[in-house]
């Protein structure tokens, strides 16, 4: 593994919770609603399937119900060419469910996870395959969340100091506050956590909510320190990736936006396709933009990809002709 790409070739493995989705089809607020689409939903797995569609080899590693629902998800993900083979059924507990109610301000979501499949998560999953033959562990901050030992988990696997680790951490912030106690305790659990990764996903405006207004993109580089490499997403705007000697930055490319939920778990995918492909740090932010567009212009949460001619145009264009086209999102962000 180079400096700047601490991932070595080899499958990937994202572990964490995909729940069951029901939104208004067409959007309007859920009290208004005759029909409800149903679709699954996960950050983990967004991640899983867009590296799929990259052609990474991917694993989702997690826990349905013994229910139709967990079998919806279950067939939905392995759809999109993710192993699921080991993920697990829990007899007595429910796959999660969340649902949507859209609004003209802004889209507010309901969580019915509660004791769910997933929460059952622990410790000892590090201990089996496939973790123990994976080149990167993917984490979110949704899962030290979700149960005593889903934290438990994912502090055991940053507790090892990254250079005695077998595999890589990827690790994205994505604070999901409705998850978390009124007490402060996410923003110091979520950084302690951060700051012990190889590669660290977060938004500028999700760090400002969780640390400091004031921060900076620079900022956070100063108060998340340790890891190899740390990309900061600011808005629509752009990109920024910090490995241990540069600073790389690349604008978002303008798109138009339907919906932004897993535009975020798009750009990490992207991004860390790129760096599995062996692309210079710049190209991994391109390919984590292109991705994030793909998901910006669909109702769900997994979009089509360009075709990848068009794809290897886009990574390969001069730096100006890039900027010309990067002028951000029009609508909402993707962070």
């Amino acid at each position: 593994m180079t400096e700047s790409r601490p991932i070595r070739q080899g499958p990937v493995v994202c572990v964490g919770e995909t729940m069951a989705a029901l939104s208004p089809d067409p959007p309007e607020p859920l009290a208004q609603a005759r029909h409800l689409r149903l679709s699954v939903a996960g950050a983990e797995s967004n991640v899983a399937m867009y590296l799929a569609d990259h052609g990474v080899p991917v694993t989702w590693l997690s826990a349905l119900g013994d229910d139709p629902l967990g079998a919806r998800v279950r067939a939905a993900v392995a759809a999109a060419g993710v192993d699921v083979s080991h993920v697990r059924t829990e007899a007595g507990h429910p796959t999660g469910l969340l649902v949507k109610d859209p609004d003209p301000t802004g889209t507010r979501v309901h969580y019915y996870r509660t004791g769910s499949a997933a929460t059952r998560l622990g410790p000892e999953l590090l201990d089996r395959e496939p973790v123990r033959s994976a080149a990167l562990l993917h984490f979110t901050g949704i899962t030290p969340a979700l149960s005593p030992t889903c934290r438990e988990l994912v502090t055991r696997a940053l507790d090892t100091p990254a250079g005695q680790r077998p595999y890589a951490i990827s690790f994205d912030v994505n604070h999901r506050a409705a998850l978390w106690p009124q007490d402060g305790s996410a923003g110091r659990v979520l950084r302690e956590l951060a700051d012990r990764a190889d590669i660290v996903f977060v938004g500028l405006d999700e760090a400002q909510n969780l640390w400091d207004t004031d921060l900076t993109v620079t900022g956070l580089r100063r108060l998340i320190p340790r890891p190899r490499l740390l990309v900061v997403k600011d808005g629509s705007r752009n990109a920024t990736a910090f490995t241990e000697d540069d600073v790389h930055t690349v604008p978002a490319l303008r798109t138009e936006v339907v919906e932004p939920v897993g535009a975020g778990d798009a750009f990490a995918a992207g991004f860390l396709a790129g760096l599995h492909r062996e692309a210079t740090v710049p190209q991994a932010l391109r390919l984590g933009h292109i991705t994030a567009s793909s998901a910006l212009q669909v109702t769900g949460d997994h979009g089509a990809l360009p075709a990848p001619a068009a794809i290897t145009r886009l990574l390969t264009l001069p730096e100006g002709e890039w900027e010309a086209l990067g002028t951000g999102q029009r609508g909402a962000a993707p962070c």
